[in-house]
C-alpha cells in the first residue's frame, strides 16, 4: 500500500467536502437556469463535445483504475484516479459553460427511444447530483491512507461514477442531433 499523503482530520474534511458539494450543486442548478446570449466566435456546442469526450475518457480511466487496483498496482491506480478527478473538475466547468451559453435543448426523438432517453437522462442527473461527495470522501480516505475505509467507499462510488460517466456520453449522443433546432 501507498503512504498517506495528507494528515487525517475528519472534521475539517467533512466540512470541506459538504460545503464544496453544496456549492457545486448550487452553481450547477442556478447557472443552468441562466442563459447568456453572447457570440463566442465558435459553435457553443463544442462544450458538449468536450464534455462527452471527457466523460468517455473518465469511463476508460475508471476501468483502468479498477484493473490496476485489482492487480495491486497502487501507484498506477493513484495516478489514474487523480487524473479522473481532475478531468471531472474540468468537465464541470465545461458543463456549466455549455448550459450557460447554449441553454437547454429539447429532445426530438419519438417512439420507443423517447422513454429510453428520459430514463437514461433522469438516472444520470440524479446520480450525477449525488456522486461528488462520494468521490471526495473516497479520495480523502485514500489520501489519508485509510485503505479499508477507502475500499469500502469505492465499492459504492465506483459503479455510480462509472454509470454517470457512461450515461453522460449516451445522453450527448442522443441529444446532439437536436442542437440548433427550435
Amino acid at each position: 500500500m501507498l503512504q498517506a499523503v495528507i494528515r487525517k482530520n475528519d472534521r475539517q474534511a467533512r466540512w470541506l467536502i459538504v460545503i464544496l458539494s453544496i456549492v457545486v450543486f448550487g452553481a450547477v442548478v442556478l447557472l443552468s437556469r441562466v442563459q447568456l446570449k453572447v457570440d463566442l466566435g465558435f459553435d457553443i456546442h463544442l462544450f458538449a463535445r468536450i464534455n462527452a469526450f471527457i466523460n468517455g475518457t473518465v469511463s476508460v480511466l475508471l476501468l483502468a483504475g479498477l484493473i490496476t487496483v485489482r492487480n495491486r498496482n497502487y501507484l498506477a491506480h493513484k495516478k489514474i484516479m487523480i487524473t479522473a478527478v481532475i478531468l471531472s473538475a474540468i468537465f464541470l466547468v465545461s458543463y456549466i459553460c455549455h448550459h450557460l451559453f447554449a441553454g437547454d435543448t429539447k429532445f426530438g426523438g419519438e417512439g420507443v427511444i423517447r422513454p429510453i432517453y428520459f430514463f437514461i437522462l433522469i438516472t444520470h442527473i440524479i446520480l450525477a447530483a449525488i456522486i461528488l461527495p462520494f468521490i471526495l470522501f473516497t479520495a480523502y480516505r485514500a489520501l489519508t491512507g485509510e485503505w479499508s475505509a477507502h475500499k469500502k467507499l469505492a465499492r459504492i462510488t465506483w459503479p455510480i461514477w462509472f454509470y454517470v460517466a457512461v450515461t453522460g456520453v449516451l445522453v450527448y449522443l442522443m441529444i446532439s442531433p437536436y442542437y440548433g433546432t427550435a
